[in-house]
């Protein structure tokens, strides 16, 4: 199977709704080629704008989170295209590479520009949608992780020495938002002759006051001059004074030899890691059961949601989506186990099932894992 397949729906392998939240989806443990892995997702918004995919195959597991911010338009475009891409691109080069994920990560930046071309006149708000974006992808033991924005990769190692019976917290990804003080001192590095690139508004740092990330796909109207500039967009949205570009769609990409102390990897979207830390993940997914570990992870920072706002996770359950906004965002989790170094019964067990392609539902509310998003984008072309 070829990661073209993730074109068709149904092949698609759903999970179900957690019973006691309405809100929240999981598929609590699958195969993939290295071992299992758990996904769940809860909604906020009032439409997701989280997004999620796992592809496996007997040779590859690719992993991608999407948080989308201002519409769920890009991250649904995103979740469409940008595997596809990097199948076409490995294909031509031979294998997986920095280059061949630059280059999927700039076809999909395109091809939503060029979205946006054509329907701007019919619906200027799309110009101001935008996307991170997390991949990671394990290949023959070797592992990437790419990022833009702020959506995070972490993974659980054992400690060597005395502390075997421990787990440390390793960051994979870059953290591209202005909140982080490198970020913020890289941005005003690139617009020297612009004092208020960066602005601390509403609670915290925002590019020119509206965006808290550095990079992402899509937003094309901090991007390209032509659409914050266009009377059309002007109509819904008051003009932005930018002299140049001031957020990029250039990946963050990391490339690392698995090891035998590799336990797993957590890729989460931001909503995760507003509420709970690298450390304190990571001794989740450690110390509890594999089944369901996602979900319990999006408990845990549920819980502390209700705790900040002293209130039960009972109730923060009943809030409806949209509302639901003003207590969290989105959360996106997958939790993938390494397990490749561990045996060959292991390996050959999970090679044998590890085939297929896990989304999560474009709106948990409705269930729908297919239909909204076919409905959208059709309105957006």
């Amino acid at each position: 199977m070829m990661l073209r397949s993730l074109s068709r729906p149904l092949e698609r392998c759903l999970g179900v709704r957690a019973g006691g939240d309405a809100l929240m989806w999981h598929a609590d443990l699958k195969p993939h080629a290295s071992g299992d892995f758990s996904i769940a997702v809860v909604q906020a918004n009032n439409c997701l704008e989280d997004q999620s995919q796992v592809f496996t195959s007997p040779f590859a597991t690719y992993v991608g989170v999407y948080d989308g911010h201002g519409g769920p338009e890009a991250s649904r475009f995103v979740n469409k295209h940008l595997f596809p891409f990097l199948h076409k691109f490995a294909t031509e080069q031979g294998g997986l590479s920095a280059d061949v994920i630059k280059k999927a990560f700039n076809a999909t930046e395109e091809e939503f520009l060029r979205l946006v071309k054509r329907s701007l006149s019919v619906r200027p708000q799309i110009a101001s949608v935008g996307s991170c974006c997390l991949v990671g992808a394990i290949s023959i033991d070797v592992l990437y992780v790419a990022n833009l924005g702020d959506s995070r990769a972490v993974l659980g190692r054992k400690a060597s020495g005395d502390k075997e019976n421990t787990v440390v917290a390793e960051r994979l990804s870059t953290d591209h938002n202005v909140g982080v003080e490198e970020v913020r001192k890289e941005v005003e590095e690139l617009h020297p002759d612009d004092s208020h690139i960066v602005v601390y508004t509403r609670g915290v740092w925002r590019i020119k006051g509206i965006i808290q990330v550095s990079r992402s796909i899509g937003d094309v109207y901090l991007k390209k001059p032509e659409f914050y500039r266009d009377p059309i967009f002007q109509q819904f949205r008051n003009p932005v004074p930018l002299k140049r570009p001031v957020i990029t769609a250039e990946p963050s990409i990391l490339i690392r030899k698995l090891k035998p102390q590799d336990q797993f990897l957590i890729f989460a979207s931001n909503g995760l890691w507003e509420q709970l830390s690298d450390e304190a993940a990571v001794n989740i997914v450690f110390k509890n059961p594999r089944a369901g570990i996602a979900r319990r992870l999006v408990r845990a920072a549920l819980q502390e949601v209700a705790k900040k706002r002293e209130m039960r996770y009972s109730d923060i359950k009943k809030i409806k989506k949209g509302i639901r906004r003003h207590f969290h965002d989105d959360i996106t989790v997958i939790v993938i186990y390494l397990d490749k170094h561990r045996g060959s019964f292991c390996n050959k067990r999970t090679k044998q099932n590890a085939m297929g392609c896990t989304v999560a539902p474009v709106d948990i509310y409705s269930f729908n894992a297919d239909g909204g998003d076919e409905d959208l984008l059709q309105k957006i072309t």
